[in-house]
């Protein structure tokens, strides 16, 4: 067991009215405030321009704030050095020495700051990341996941407050990048001091962290637990940008006690009030979500035995697509023109075909209200011609 816990606060992240804006006037990141708690995995999780890595670099004291301030426990840090920060930051690019073996490339900080006796330290920090037997061995001769661990090893043996990673597992293939997501989590737990991680990957970000801030176009859009995020999204760029969301737009028609009750066409939807954070009043607009996988589909046929109580919308099968692990369709009805459903398959229906007449039914419990002013597309990537070709 390694000896970097600490008991107290001094590990937090506190950003208060932190912003930048560089000297062209684009604006990066606007003023937010931000608390990341002693010994937790944070992510802040955003496509690309959002700010996320700026903010990080704030924090490592690589970029100059415009405004506002940054404190590491109780220290006000915003005009220290980086090197005269307690925290470390690991890049994507991992940045090992060639010509040092593993040992040495791990040793470098202790050895920089004139510690001569580094081999008990080193070794507990192999032993952590799971790489003793391989210490002798040179960067070039370890795969791209064993690397990233020998970046991390070299980072937390400097015994850092936080530990900062600047999209670490960008450079791996998806099976490696799943393998390194709970290798981070489990070096994160065992040494209990704060991770602060940026990425654009939403199942990274899932997988990891305690706590994720959703950041788009310079702020925080909403920050939670990420179960909290994807079942309560408070935006459609939320809804959207973690996971897939299908919108109904309806009209709020009373109150019945716990629950609102809604016309989407010529139909009634149930929504919990509680799950709603539009406004309620009686003739108000409000997007009704649901997410794919909470959707059972039925054939029109059967459409008798769904039982009472379900939000249902009936539809025509437009396409289907088998991966696995479920069945991918899209149906087209009067409220949605893609509405997306992922079926388990454990029970296949042949009938389920493009061109079938189907129902879409749910539990009301799963459904969410957002307020009808917001765009439906936001969050949703799209692909780019550039980036297609």
């Amino acid at each position: 067991m390694t000896t970097l816990q600490q008991s107290d606060h001094g590990g937090d992240v506190r950003l208060t009215g932190i912003s930048k804006t560089y000297d062209n006037g684009f604006t990066a990141v606007r003023p937010l405030d931000l608390t990341v708690p002693q010994g937790s995995f944070f992510a802040l999780l955003g496509a690309s321009g959002c700010g996320k890595t700026t903010t990080l670099r704030m924090i490592a004291g690589l970029e100059e704030p415009t405004t506002g301030t940054v404190h590491l426990g109780d220290q006000d840090v915003t005009g220290l050095p980086p090197y005269k920060r307690p925290v470390n930051t690991v890049f994507q690019s991992y940045a090992l020495f060639p010509h040092l073996d593993i040992f040495e490339n791990v040793a470098f900080g202790l050895r920089r700051r004139g510690i001569k006796s580094v081999k008990k330290q080193v070794e507990e920090m192999l032993d952590l990341v799971q790489l003793g037997e391989h210490k002798r061995k040179k960067p070039h001769q370890l795969s791209g996941g064993q690397q990233q661990r020998v970046a991390v090893a070299r980072a937390l043996i400097n015994h850092p407050k936080v530990l900062l990673l600047d999209e670490p597992l960008g450079a791996l293939d998806l099976k490696l990048r799943r393998q390194m997501q709970l290798e981070l989590k489990r070096i994160q737990t065992e040494v209990g001091i704060t991770f602060v991680h940026v990425t654009h990957d939403q199942e990274e970000a899932m997988t990891m962290a305690d706590t994720v801030a959703v950041m788009n176009q310079g702020r925080v859009e909403q920050l939670g637990a990420p179960t909290d995020l994807y079942e309560n999204p408070g935006s459609t760029f939320v809804a959207n940008f973690l996971g897939t969301s299908n919108f109904v737009e309806a009209e709020i028609m009373g109150r019945a006690g716990d629950a609102l009750t809604l016309r989407a066409g010529d139909g009634k939807l149930t929504l919990p009030a509680d799950r709603c954070s539009a406004a309620t009043a009686t003739g108000g607009k409000v997007l009704v979500g649901v997410r794919p996988e909470k959707i059972s589909l039925t054939h029109a046929d059967d459409a008798a035995g769904i039982a009472d109580g379900r939000n249902r919308i009936t539809g025509r099968i437009t396409e289907s697509s088998f991966i696995g692990v479920s069945t991918q369709f899209v149906v087209d009805s009067p409220l949605c023109d893609a509405f997306e459903v992922y079926v388990q398959n454990v029970e296949r229906d042949a009938r389920l075909v493009p061109g079938a007449e189907v129902v879409l039914h749910w539990n009301p419990a799963h459904t969410f209200g957002l307020d009808a002013a917001q765009d439906i597309e936001a969050g949703v990537e799209k692909v780019s011609e550039d980036a297609a070709a």
